[in-house]
């Protein structure tokens, strides 16, 4: 963590907006529909009703003017925002919302009291802070260590929102929180294969369902994972097909060394080592083998069900619930995992038209505008990663929304994908925000092409082209 960092000055801060909280009775939750945003919601949710609040809860796609004059005409004494809200501070002044604002992007102004965010004391918001990290940073300071049980959730949203994914394990505060969580019995962490369903799935599963990466000659093809997975001289079948959990170390270390060397050999970057491996986190007070033991499984579950509009399960998921909502996550899940893949099949049959500072993809209404930044992020494997890649979907309500992804390196050389969406959106007419490598916006339906040329222009001035 950078060493100018004001730690201090960012618990005091908490400090102010938890006596401002105490001061009220009720408060309205609203809170971003990914996986950070559900773990936000949650943890703000159970902090605030252990601190005798009534809450209620509202999950938005987008906070835009619109929606905080819905929540204005709510008529609630106390809003609190997690995992959005910052952009808007400046709106959320001018409806004179009474609000506590808790979140980890790139803020519009830093005079607002009762806002906390990372970027405002020296710590990136984009791989040191997660929406679910600050919101947990706030229930401490309402109630110290009775809420270390949050920790869990702190880290699966910080896992949901890749914060991992730069220094290819969690830093900065995320980091505190995991080592707290750890200490208590919560948390552990190790180093271990990357791919989805390592809990719950046959080994050679993880392989054919694999997209990010898409491992060549593998991804898709059940009989190729199976003859892999042999070759390596692994047994399959027991009782039941083997899940990786159920492997010795010996046999996972045969594994992973073997498929980075298949990776390589058919023209993937050594760099896929970084991808495949790295450290994972564990929640040990979940049953082992289910999607909830694994802090990735976990989030990705919850996106499967605030992304398909049902956020009040992957909310009681948070919350608790492991019977009617678990279930029903699960069935979301199933139907999230082959809506990803038939967005990369999209992507990989109609490929992407390359402009000088970007990749794009329109997908009209064939991806859900709520995924589209997910499959976006896995195209790179395929697209290459040289350039920015920009996802355009279709919303319901007549605007398209605009997700953009790109690596580290190309955030170092100066693209800033946070800053370039925001600006390219209010040229017209819309909004964006987010972060230096993960990004995204809305804007009108008729106004694609202005936007993708002003984006053109703003990612050219960035790089000094």
């Amino acid at each position: 963590m950078p060493r100018d960092i004001k730690l201090d000055q960012m618990m005091s801060k908490a400090v102010e907006c938890a006596e401002h909280i105490k001061r009220h009775e009720r408060a309205l939750v609203v809170s971003h529909i990914d996986a950070d945003g559900l773990t936000s919601g949650a943890i703000a949710v159970l902090a605030l009703e252990r601190a005798g609040l009534t809450c209620e809860v509202m999950f938005l796609k987008q906070l835009d003017k619109e929606s905080l004059e819905r929540i204005t005409d709510s008529g609630y004494e106390l809003v609190v925002f997690t995992d959005l809200g910052s952009g808007l501070i400046d709106t959320i002044e001018s409806l004179d919302i009474n609000a506590v604002v808790v979140d980890h992007h790139i803020p519009s102004q830093s005079e607002y009291v009762y806002h906390l965010n990372p970027c405002l004391f020296g710590v990136e918001g984009s791989y040191e802070a997660s929406g679910s990290t600050m919101t947990y940073i706030l229930a401490r300071a309402l109630q110290g260590d009775l809420n270390v049980d949050l920790s869990p959730l702190a880290i699966v949203g910080a896992v949901g929102d890749l914060q991992q994914i730069k220094k290819g394990k969690l830093t900065g505060l995320n980091r505190i929180v995991l080592e707290q969580g750890k200490r208590k019995g919560y948390l552990s962490y190790i180093n271990d294969l990357k791919l989805f369903g390592k809990q719950t799935k046959p080994v050679f599963k993880l392989l054919q369902y694999s997209v990010d990466p898409v491992l060549p000659g593998l991804t898709g093809r059940e009989d190729a994972c199976i003859s892999f997975l042999r070759g390596c001289g692994i047994e399959l079948k027991g009782e039941r097909w083997k899940r990786w959990i159920d492997l010795t170390q010996n046999e996972k270390r045969k594994v992973v060394s073997s498929l980075i060397k298949y990776c390589i050999a058919r023209g993937l970057s050594p760099d896929v080592a970084q991808q495949l491996v790295g450290e994972v986190y564990i929640l040990e007070k979940e049953k082992e083998g289910t999607e909830l033991r694994d802090a990735s499984e976990y989030s990705t579950l919850l996106n499967a069900t605030a992304r398909y509009d049902e956020a009040e399960v992957g909310l009681a998921v948070c919350l608790g619930d492991r019977e009617r909502a678990l279930s029903r996550a699960r069935t979301l899940l199933g139907e999230h995992r082959r809506n990803l893949v038939d967005g990369l099949s999209f992507v990989m049959e109609n490929g992407v038209i390359k402009r000088e500072s970007y990749v794009y993809f329109d997908a009209g209404s064939r991806i859900k505008d709520t995924i589209v930044g997910i499959v976006a992020g896995m195209s790179m494997s395929m697209v290459g990663r040289e350039v920015p890649i920009i996802a355009i979907a279709e919303t319901d309500d007549g605007k398209l929304k605009i997700s953009a992804r790109t690596t580290q390196s190309k955030a170092r050389k100066g693209i800033n994908l946070a800053e370039a969406l925001s600006m390219a959106a209010s040229i017209v007419g819309g909004v964006g925000g987010g972060h230096p490598v993960a990004a995204g916006a809305t804007i009108p339906r008729t106004k694609k092409d202005e936007f993708l040329n002003a984006l053109e222009k703003i990612l050219c001035d960035q790089l000094g082209n």
